[in-house]
């Protein structure tokens, strides 16, 4: 036969056992809160001091046309000489939000932070062009890691004395675009045989795609890398309206041209 079961109240903790609420607990726990609230404090104050030595510090930005004057091969390109087909390209593929931040990218920086985590691998630069032209112009030698803070510092102040079709063009006069080549000029003239200003959408595409890795990407050595990142940067541009479907599909469909004549002056 079976034995009801009886309503019998849960057995409850039996006061001050185990559990210690007096005076001492109390002081603990209030040291250990102003331990942790200081130490916040020093991490702030650290962080800040920091910046500021790190602002101080950094070049201001203004001989920015003076330093890309002297290290252009080809000389210093101007925002006229900068056809907007390869304007848009280089955005689509490197910071699409060039047109709306000032040097830094945050959107940007925590998705390659995440990228970079989720991969297991350093995939993803996070850098803006500004910071990129920063980079090049005065840590050209520096390793990643130190030039990271210094770089955007700077990044924020030509951002404040030069317009964004000026940082481009100086961008475009300095990059590395393939082994022995360095700006926008000499890679059309290397790879497509003529200057910008007949870049077609396949070439502004195909030239903006080696910019995120030179030696990776340049198509005379590593032709099915190339043309894998010149695909991406015409999607990147489909999906930012630079280009029609019509037009990425034709762009697409293009050889990939690995070698050109040359530039007759």
């Amino acid at each position: 036969m079976s034995v009801p079961a009886t309503n019998r109240a849960p057995p409850q903790p039996l006061s001050g056992v185990g559990v210690d609420t007096g005076p001492k607990v109390k002081r603990k726990r209030g040291r250990l809160g102003i331990v942790s609230a200081l130490t916040a404090l020093l991490v702030l104050v650290a962080g800040a001091g920091s910046a500021a030595y790190v602002w101080v510090t950094t070049p201001s930005g203004s001989d920015l046309p003076a330093r890309v004057a002297a290290g252009a091969p080809g000389g210093q390109l101007q925002p006229a000489q900068i056809p907007l087909v390869l304007e848009h390209a280089v955005v689509s593929a490197e910071d699409e939000r060039f047109y709306v931040h000032h040097g830094l990218d945050t959107v940007g920086t925590a998705r390659a932070v995440w990228d970079d985590a989720s991969r297991r691998c350093a995939c993803e630069g996070g850098s803006t062009l500004t910071q990129q032209l920063a980079k090049l112009v005065y840590y050209p030698d520096d390793s990643r890691l130190t030039r990271k803070l210094p770089s955007v510092a700077v990044a924020f102040k030509i951002e404040q004395r030069h317009s964004k079709s000026q940082i481009m063009a100086d961008y475009l006069s300095l990059v590395p675009t393939g082994y022995g080549l360095v700006g926008a000029r000499a890679a059309s003239c290397a790879y497509f045989g003529h200057d910008l200003n007949s870049l077609s959408v396949p070439e502004a595409a195909e030239l903006a795609g080696m910019l995120q890795g030179p030696s990776a990407y340049d198509p005379r050595l590593h032709p099915e890398r190339a043309r894998a990142r010149r695909d991406y940067a015409i999607d990147r541009m489909l999906d930012n309206g630079y280009i029609s479907a019509q037009e990425a599909s034709t762009a697409k469909a293009a050889p990939l041209l690995t070698s050109g004549p040359g530039c007759h002056s």
